[in-house]
């Protein structure tokens, strides 16, 4: 599966009274359908997966996919602090349809993962082994404490169904580290004509097959003669008909950078892209870094990131309720919290107001 572009972080709307609040979430995900992004995580940090019960995880993953346009790349947050749950929790995301399983590092036991790495190399493996779905590591230390070491990131790339990691530490230097330690892989991806990803989804629907039904046959057709034949055929499916054309294209281990206001530097270290929780709220802004670096405009590439680098950087300060409330100035849903997150004083609101104040999607 190809990596490459913005990937929103996506949150999880919830009414004031802290039930899940679906008809926001499809009002979101239809909206960022709409916008130039790679495609979408949910159940990342951003979205408080955390927070959820394990029926509103599920719920929030089927709703999302239903919405997403097939033609983003879903990513699914199904880590869990046991493998058993992990899998469990990736077998759903993969019958609804998701293209990626996002794992991230167990936490809550950090001393054995830190006093035995072999900890953490068997339970990604054992994962990656038995999952439906492409594995993308994640280490977000921010939250975790938990730092996936440059070598463990690099012994794990050898596994056949582990594709990349999403990179949270915000160390440029990191980035480079991995993908020296990574450059000897190589992948197959499938991408359309233009190089854009091609999801399971686009593949599942890229045919109508229609069963042919018993019918009326020419019967000159058959013999060259005038007249009619009724014969009573079999069912059957017609051939496929391919509405894109799809081909292959080589892809490194792909790293997923998660600070967009060292988005420029990440990608110029080794990135294939952003999982941003900026990107929930500026995707379109976030998406200019990206496609200015791509097209070789470093002039404008930086131009772009100087743009965000300090609203970004602002902005995941204040957290997810930050990330929900810049989501409100720019037409999204955004709404409260779960606690114990807290919701913006007004002061924390006027500071957001003035920071956005450029930055429109």
């Amino acid at each position: 599966m190809l990596l490459q572009g913005i990937f929103p972080a996506a949150t999880t709307p919830f009414y004031p009274d802290g039930r899940l609040y679906l008809k926001k979430l499809e009002h979101n995900v239809d909206r960022y359908s709409k916008t130039p992004i790679a495609g979408l995580v949910i159940l990342g940090s951003t979205g408080e997966a955390v927070m959820l019960s394990d029926e509103e995880q599920r719920e929030v993953l089927k709703l999302a996919i239903e919405v997403a346009s097939d033609e983003k790349v879903m990513i699914a947050g199904v880590g869990q602090e046991s493998a058993t749950q992990t899998l469990a929790l990736t077998d759903v995301a993969a019958k609804l349809g998701y293209d990626i399983a996002l794992v991230r590092t167990p936490s809550y036991y950090r001393p054995q993962m830190k006093n035995k790495p072999e900890s953490l190399l068997t339970f990604y493996r054992f994962v990656a082994d038995r999952s439906a779905l492409p594995v993308l590591l994640y280490s977000v230390p921010p939250f975790t404490a938990y730092d996936l070491p440059t070598e463990m990131v690099a012994e794990l790339s050898s596994h056949p169904n582990i594709v990349g990691i999403k990179e949270s530490s915000g160390q440029v230097d990191k980035i480079a580290a991995m993908r020296e330690a990574t450059k000897h892989l190589k992948y197959s991806a499938n991408v359309t004509e233009i190089f854009n990803a091609v999801t399971g989804r686009m593949i599942a629907g890229q045919s109508d097959s229609v069963a042919a039904q018993g019918g009326v046959i020419s019967a000159a057709a058959l013999s060259g003669g005038a007249g009619t034949l009724t014969v009573s055929v079999e069912a059957k499916p017609k051939a496929t008909r391919p509405k894109f054309k799809m081909r292959t294209k080589e892809v490194p281990f792909q790293i997923l950078a998660g600070a967009a206001q060292s988005m420029l530097p990440s990608l110029e270290a080794g990135a294939t892209g952003g999982v941003l929780a900026f990107g929930a709220c500026a995707p379109t802004a976030c998406f200019e870094v990206y496609t200015a670096w791509k097209e070789g405009d470093r002039a404008l590439a930086e131009l772009k990131q100087n743009r965000i680098a300090d609203t970004a950087k602002r902005i995941s300060a204040f957290g997810v309720p930050g990330v929900k409330y810049a989501m409100e100035l720019n037409g999204y849903y955004g709404g409260p919290a779960r606690l114990p997150l807290l919701p913006l004083t007004g002061e924390e609101k006027i500071e957001i107001e003035k920071i956005m104040a450029d930055i429109k999607n």
